[in-house]
C-alpha cells in the first residue's frame, strides 16, 4: 500500500484520480439517488462530501473530509464471499488512518432513501456530539 504525504490527512491518492474520474461519470443508479437526494450541495447538515475519492489504494463511492466518513455502495456483488472479504480488509485499512465506513445496500437506497438519510444523520449528530467545534 503507498503511504501518503505526512501533510495529506486524508490519505488521498492522486494516482487513482483517473480511474475516479471515470467513476464519477459511471454512477450506478443508487449512487446517483444517494448523491442527488442525500449528499449533494451540503445537503446534510452543511456537510461537503466528495463522490469517488480516492484514498490510500481505494476508491470511496462518496468521502467528507470534516466527519472522516466514507460512505459505500453496495450492490449485489458485494454479497459473494471474495468480494465481502475484499471489502472487510478495505474497511480496515481506512479504520487504521481515521476514517469510518458506512455502507448501504443499491435496493436500501432505491427503496429507502429516508431510512439512509436517517442512518447518515445519526452518525452526524453522534459526531458533532463527540467532537465538538
Amino acid at each position: 500500500m503507498k503511504n501518503a504525504a505526512s501533510k495529506n490527512l486524508w490519505h488521498y491518492n492522486k494516482d487513482l484520480q483517473q480511474f475516479a474520474n471515470q467513476n464519477r461519470k459511471e454512477m450506478t443508479k443508487a449512487e446517483a439517488c444517494l448523491w442527488k437526494y442525500v449528499l449533494s450541495k451540503r445537503q446534510l447538515r452543511g456537510y461537503l462530501f466528495r463522490t469517488q475519492r480516492p484514498v490510500l489504494n481505494f476508491i470511496a463511492d462518496f468521502m467528507c473530509k470534516e466527519l472522516m466518513l466514507i460512505i459505500e455502495v453496495d450492490g449485489l456483488t458485494h454479497h459473494w464471499e471474495e468480494v465481502a472479504l475484499n471489502d472487510f480488509q478495505r474497511e480496515e485499512a481506512l479504520r487504521k488512518v481515521g476514517f469510518t465506513v458506512l455502507r448501504f445496500d443499491d435496493g436500501d437506497i432505491l427503496v429507502h432513501i429516508d431510512d439512509v438519510f436517517y442512518r447518515i444523520n445519526e452518525f452526524i449528530e453522534e459526531f458533532e456530539k463527540n467532537h465538538p467545534l
